[in-house]
């Protein structure tokens, strides 16, 4: 029997949550070294899967397959593609960096013993969204990721609520209440989503006669497997619903900049650099894949509602005074980007959605994370209350400016690479819909040029006179992923290789070519 090396890089993170819980009470510190410890060797093991990967060969590789509730024909089934190695990668990636960051966002404002741990139970629950969130993009059986979608919200709840940002404007009890309304809102949401998502999952079942993802593959290239149209349509609505609202998509964003906004900022990073990534990600393997022709016909509604995510989340960033709300709505603008890429049915448009799921996460990261360390410092995310911060902390103000940069797709920056792509998928196949598009772009310039310029330059305000510039820990963070969006920004090779097969193969499900170009002929 070969080794699990699927299951080993989605149960370590796990077995660190349980370690992580199990430390002492007054031992806080070796509790965060433990956290430590298992998300670099969980990204040991990623980058393990990584090397083990070969882009050329099976669609599904080092598959696992067990059976598990046989009496409904559910088998814990991994496997992993081009496009779920990127996004695993992307994960083990970030989840140090946030640990790293957050290093004594949980520690507690009183010196006296308890018996509660929160710097336990944060760090814990951090490694345990890991372990769920590095699972859902391997399992291909659907009940196995309708379980492991809907289980993380439960961390992710205890998260925003009980660990909030401390810099919030108000009394405690005031901030209590928001961080509260903030979580049970993410929480509702996500569950009506996945409520609707169980009906459409036991709807496949009835349909199809299976959970797995290869078995169903197989049926319907052996013409064994015929889905009514209406039928198709109704559980593609139910499955994109679910998704449409963990991405976000407009209409249904509303809980994102409540939830950024209360949450600390690497618990922000968590939310929309990769709790959000498995909702786009399961539009491509289960949308896609499973619905074709329902999504085709609902391609001109996604793409006209992924265009308005584009305007109206650079629009309302651009009026923001928050700085972790306007970096929200910024990645609600993000968001109908991908969701863009992947509908217009391309292959440029879809590499460019699973490049800029991955270069979303790098760069939002990089800008939240510094971010949070302004903020920290200030005691507060009103952009006015800042002003000058370059002249007393250059280091900080430049991470910053590289951040939002990032942000904006500046070219030789990595986004640039992945925006650029959907663009070009996009105007190729709608052109409309690539023009209206871009609007965006012109939109994120202004928002991000606009924040540096009222937080960093201009006279320094009083408050931010004595403020100390990046300390070692925090150069840890930083530098590291501003030198991975430089690297990509210049080098997306070691990506593109890796998803451009497996675009081939959801170009395939949906029987789609990309549009030839008109040439007109030779006078």
């Amino acid at each position: 029997m070969s080794f699990p090396l699927l299951t080993a890089t989605a149960a370590l993170p796990a077995i660190g949550a349980i370690a992580t819980a199990a430390v002492p009470a007054a031992q806080r510190t070796v509790a965060k070294w433990v956290a430590l410890f298992f998300s670099l060797g969980t990204l040991v093991l990623a980058g393990v899967v990584f090397a083990r990967f070969e882009p050329g060969g099976d669609r599904y590789q080092l598959t696992e397959s067990r059976s598990w509730i046989a009496d409904f024909g559910v088998r814990y089934e991994l496997g992993v593609d081009g496009i779920g190695v990127a996004l695993l990668g992307l994960t083990a990636l970030l989840i140090p960096f946030v640990i790293v960051a957050g290093w004594h966002d949980a520690d507690p404002l009183e010196t006296k013993s308890s018996r509660w741990r929160p710097t336990q139970g944060f760090f814990a629950l951090i490694l345990m969204v890991e372990a769920m969130v590095i699972l859902s993009f391997l399992a291909t059986d659907v009940f196995l990721f309708y379980i492991l979608f809907e289980a993380m919200l439960i961390p992710m709840y205890f998260l925003i609520g009980g660990f909030g940002d401390r810099a919030h404007a108000g009394s405690d009890e005031n901030a209590a209440k928001q961080r509260s309304y903030a979580a049970v809102k993410f929480l509702l949401y996500n569950l009506a989503g996945g409520l609707i998502m169980l009906a459409a999952v036991i709807g496949l079942y009835v349909v199809a006669g299976s959970f797995s993802l290869s078995e169903i593959a197989e049926a319907r290239a052996n013409g064994t497997l015929e889905m009514a149209t209406g039928t198709e349509r109704w559980l593609f609505l139910g499955f994109f619903f679910a998704f449409a609202i963990k991405a976000p998509l407009w209409p249904l964003h509303t809980w994102l900049p409540n939830a950024m906004g209360e949450a600390t900022a690497p618990v922000a990073v968590l939310i929309t650099a990769i709790v959000d990534k498995v909702g786009t990600f399961a539009m491509l393997r289960f949308c896609l894949g499973l619905f074709p022709e329902a999504s085709k016909w609902a391609t001109p509604v996604v793409i006209t509602l992924a265009l308005v995510s584009i305007v109206y989340g650079a629009l309302l960033a651009v009026g923001q005074r928050d700085i972790k709300r306007l970096i929200a709505y910024a990645s609600i603008s993000h968001f109908g980007f991908i969701i863009l890429g992947i509908f217009a049915m391309t292959s440029q448009g879809q590499s460019g959605a699973t490049l800029y799921m991955v270069n979303h996460g790098i760069s939002t990261a990089a800008l939240l994370l510094v971010a949070g360390f302004l903020i920290t410092r200030r005691g507060s995310r009103l952009i006015a209350d800042y002003g000058g911060v370059q002249k007393v902390a250059p280091v900080l103000a430049g991470t910053f400016l590289i951040g939002g940069l990032a942000t904006l797709s500046l070219p030789g920056l990595a986004p640039f690479v992945s925006e650029f792509l959907v663009l070009v998928g996009t105007f190729s196949a709608y052109p409309v819909a690539g023009i209206i598009a871009t609007s965006g772009i012109v939109l994120a310039a202004i928002y991000v040029l606009v924040l540096y310029q009222r937080t960093m330059t201009g006279p320094v305000n009083e408050s931010v006179r004595t403020m100390p510039d990046l300390k070692a820990r925090e150069l840890v963070v930083a530098v590291p992923l501003i030198a991975l969006l430089l690297f990509l920004g210049v080098f997306p090779k070691p990506l593109t290789e890796v998803v451009n097969p497996a675009v081939k193969h959801t170009m395939s499900d949906v029987q789609k070519k990309d549009p030839q170009p008109e040439v007109e002929a030779a006078k």
